[in-house]
């Protein structure tokens, strides 16, 4: 299967007063196309950053991220124009993330006129409607503003927003987190659906490993800025190999109340990502640190076929 999208040794420092801020760090992933890489962590590792530098929201400080095997971040001003029409971004916030002041119609057809796609009000209507009816809008929404909806229809205007252009790449920015737990899976449904029918492809960040399974065919574990393990998710699930990646899964809540199941309790506190330590960022945290885990930085290196691990405990 052929590779839409390869991020190869991405940095993102922020300036601050004391110092560089490592909010992505020389992470590095593949995803192919019609797939959707889980991209998951605990809030404040580098998540939405990375989906943003991919898109070129915010420049990176250093890398190279490879759209069909073209680098994105050499673009100039009208490649970049074309890049963003192929590729687009649904946020987590449905409501912040949309215009107050205009109705669900002319929210949807704002990219269709900016990127002058159809002309006449007619032919963008018609495409509208068209949107609406994809994710689900009823007819009746069209002149209704954002603050009269639900969450999860604010949602499905951004979604149809994206789709607007006929994208082939969409960053999925913690889209359910702000719903309910029955719209949330109505809208992860959606979302399935519309990758079969359009064959989409998706960067999916989350902090919710139950979503991130429903939906992923590969997923990367991210902590403080780097990707400590990464690989289908049937093998992350069934055999994690990072410690960090275990504690996640043993926080997963279990319906059965009879099955019972080790917690890891992570203790020590997330080092600062301004000057962060030389060593393993984890290793504060971790319950099998090694002494030289303090000073020296695990690489993410292949440990079997299609599985990645940045641990010292893998030989």
């Amino acid at each position: 299967m052929s590779v839409l999208l390869e991020v190869r040794n991405l940095k993102k420092y922020f300036k601050t007063k004391k110092g560089p801020l490592h909010a992505v760090d020389d992470i590095n992933f593949k995803i192919n196309k019609g797939e959707t890489l889980g991209l998951v962590g605990e809030s404040g590792c580098g998540k939405s950053t990375t989906g943003r530098v991919v898109l070129r929201l915010i420049e990176a400080t250093d890398g190279q991220v490879l759209y069909n095997g073209e680098n994105i971040l050499q673009y100039k001003k009208q490649q970049t124009r074309k890049f963003r029409e192929d590729a687009q971004i649904v946020f987590q916030d449905p409501f912040a993330s949309l215009n107050p002041r205009m109705t669900v119609s002319e929210i949807i057809a704002d990219p269709l006129i900016i990127n002058k796609k159809l002309k006449g009000k007619q032919a963008i209507y018609k495409r509208v409607r068209e949107l609406m009816d994809t994710v689900g809008l009823a007819e009746r929404l069209e002149n209704a503003y954002p603050h009269e909806l639900d969450g999860g229809r604010r949602q499905r205007i951004g979604i149809a927003r994206a789709l607007a252009l006929n994208p082939s790449f969409i960053v999925q920015d913690e889209p359910v987190s702000a719903l309910d737990v029955s719209i949330q899976a109505q809208i992860l449904n959606l979302m399935e659906e519309l990758q079969k029918e359009f064959k989409l492809t998706y960067l999916f960040i989350s902090h919710d490993l139950g979503v991130i399974k429903h939906m992923s065919n590969n997923i990367a574990v991210m902590y403080l800025g780097k990707i400590v393990e990464m690989s289908d998710y049937k093998s992350l699930f069934n055999d994690p190999r990072h410690p960090y990646t275990k504690a996640l899964l043993s926080a997963i809540p279990i319906p059965d109340v009879d099955l019972k199941r080790e917690r890891i309790i992570l203790e020590g506190d997330v080092p600062s990502p301004i000057n962060p330590p030389p060593g393993c960022r984890f290793y504060g945290r971790c319950f099998a640190r090694m002494d030289h885990c303090r000073d020296t930085d695990p690489e993410l290196k292949e440990v079997e076929p299609g599985r990645f691990v940045s641990c010292h405990l893998e030989k």
